[in-house]
């Protein structure tokens, strides 16, 4: 029995060395590591998209690597695309507006007006009418993943002088999306474009009288409630539409299991931004003690409206894609209206 047992331990030994003698060694792989930039300051950037990185960081365990920068740190805001595109920067959370992305989409980036009433609407649109598809097709032409959309806040005013009619909006410097600023024009409203870490000076200064740009729940975080004091409760979109983009060859080099962890990592951030915001506009308004609310009566307010609509079909008239996008709006807020409340009242 002993020299069975020493045969078998002997040619296992055998074995192993064997083994050790022809099997190539193995290195731990170095992560794949991507720089990130964030259309959001840091104070914002803490709720809209630092939780998820660092979800994602985590959830990756140590195969990939996020490396977060916030407005303006790596690139101004306004050259993000074009950082991106050429592989600067591999990934980019921003809307097609502000970031100047060379597509036909651009124009419906951030604050369309009045394109959504409520948060819930840029997901159904994007998930059920047939924007994502869009994006994606749009995006891939000029070498851009478009990964996902989500929602943000409304867009009111917050000024240094309160507004209660639409007289008051007339000469009025505000900082606002370049979009939002065309459409803003015929009111006599001035639109300045400012790095975003400049506006609460600007606002000190009077190089600006207000912004155009968030909420409430963005004024008191970022301290532009400070040096407004006063919040229209009027807005002309009832969110911002933005997104994540990845560089394509960036996209393209990650594993499919990290590109669905990315997708996951990213759609937790839509989703804390909907409570987040939703719950935060509610309380300010009930709570927040440094921004005195103004209201411009319905009937005066239904002309801005009005406006907005013109608007659409001004843009529509530029291109057969943007006749789409606008058609599926139009659709889209028609069958919410014929619904009623709560999806429209």
């Amino acid at each position: 029995m002993s020299s069975r047992r020493n045969f078998v331990k002997n040619a296992g030994l055998a074995g192993a060395a064997a083994v050790s003698l022809t099997a190539p060694a193995v290195h731990a792989q170095a992560p794949i590591r991507w720089r990130m930039q964030t259309y959001a300051g840091a104070a914002l950037g803490q709720h809209v998209i630092k939780p998820a990185v660092d979800a994602f960081n985590k959830a990756a365990n140590g195969q990939m690597v996020i490396e977060l920068s916030y407005a303006d740190q790596l690139v101004p805001t306004g050259e993000l695309f074009r950082a991106m595109q050429r592989g600067t920067i591999d990934c980019v959370q921003s809307d097609d507006d502000s970031m100047a992305s060379p597509t036909e989409v651009t124009v419906f980036g951030g604050y369309f007006p009045f394109a959504c009433r409520y948060s819930l609407d840029v997901p159904v649109l994007f998930n059920q009418w047939g924007l994502a598809e869009i994006w994606e097709a749009e995006y891939a032409k000029v070498g851009v993943k478009h990964i996902s959309a989500g929602s943000w806040d409304p867009c009111n005013f917050a000024t240094k002088k309160p507004i209660l009619s639409l007289k008051d909006l007339k000469g009025k410097k505000i900082f606002t999306f370049p979009t939002a600023g065309r459409f803003l024009k015929q009111f006599g409203v001035v639109p300045v474009t400012l790095p975003y870490e400049d506006v609460e000076v600007a606002m000190q200064t009077g190089e600006l009288d207000g912004v155009a740009w968030s909420g409430i729940t963005e004024d008191y975080t970022v301290g532009w409630a400070n040096v407004t004091g006063n919040f229209l409760t009027n807005n002309i979109s009832g969110a911002w539409i933005g997104s994540f983009y990845a560089n394509m060859a960036s996209w393209n080099k990650v594993p499919p299991h990290l590109q669905q962890l990315l997708r996951l990592a990213f759609d937790s951030s839509h989703y804390y931004r909907q409570h987040w915001y939703w719950g935060g506009e509610a309380k300010l308004r009930v709570e927040g003690k440094k921004m005195k609310l103004t209201t411009i009566p319905d009937a005066e307010w239904k002309t801005v409206e009005v406006a907005g609509r013109k608007f659409w079909d001004e843009v529509a008239k530029e291109s057969p894609l943007k006749a789409k996008v606008v058609q599926i709006l139009k659709n889209y807020n028609a069958a919410m209206e014929k619904a009623g409340p709560p999806y429209r009242y």
